[in-house]
């Protein structure tokens, strides 16, 4: 179990598209694991969880110490503004 959680929900008309993408790239450099919440991707000793919503991408991070859950931020939040820069993606954190 983890105390730290933080969540972003990017808007965009290609939510497919873009988490598959993510977590494809991401799936290459660390532990991933397709579960009933989305694509849970081992970052560390920490979480990052991958979904789709109905125009989002839904971006979830899972820590038990600040500069961890920091790290899965930057982790995925980057690199999704970078695969889906042409699209003008933002993602912002909610914790």
């Amino acid at each position: 179990m983890y105390s730290l959680t933080s969540r972003a929900d990017v808007a965009t008309e290609r939510p497919e598209r873009w988490a598959k993408q993510l977590v494809s790239h991401l799936g290459h450099k660390v532990a991933r694991e397709k579960t009933d919440r989305g694509d849970e991707l081992s970052i560390g000793d920490a979480l990052g969880v991958v979904s789709v919503t109905p125009g989002a991408v839904v971006l979830e991070a899972y820590a038990n110490d600040p500069e961890m859950l920091a790290r899965v931020e930057d982790v995925l939040g980057r690199h999704l503004e970078r695969f889906a820069e042409k699209d003008g993606l933002k993602v912002t954190w909610s914790r």
